[in-house]
């Protein structure tokens, strides 16, 4: 039972030198800017980022529906707690999202193609 202690002593003591040097913590500088970033994004959004239903801010906790601040590029890929990549969202959607980065929305919808197949039968196009 000893040597288990000292392997996860020594794996603690590793997880917080990683987080002093990566400036990750509970007191880093990016933990800090996540919580006013945190604090900003609950002051003024109302609805999921995700699901796109209104966020009731008083539940607690715990409930599927309680708001949670999501990262939309996850925080293992992007490390950014800046606020164009935060939203607001229900726990139940964030933990379904989980750390799937959003599709691309911008794409260029193509027109459909024109040619001899789809053209409007309704008028002569040989004369």
């Amino acid at each position: 039972m000893g040597a288990a202690w000292h392997y996860y002593e020594g794996w603690d003591n590793a997880v917080q030198i990683k987080q002093q040097n990566s400036g990750v913590g509970k007191y880093g500088p990016q933990r800090q800017l996540f919580e006013k970033n945190r604090r900003t994004i609950l002051a003024t959004q109302e609805v999921c980022g995700i699901c796109g239903k209104p966020v009731d801010k008083t539940l607690k906790a715990g409930d599927p529906f309680a708001p949670v601040v999501d990262h939309i590029i996850p925080w293992d890929v992007s490390h950014d707690c800046s606020l164009s990549n935060l939203q607001l969202a229900h726990a139940s959607c964030n933990r379904r999202k989980s750390d799937k980065i959003p599709q691309a929305s911008t794409e260029k919808k193509s027109l459909p193609e024109v040619n001899n197949r789809n053209l409007p039968k309704t008028f002569d196009w040989l004369h």
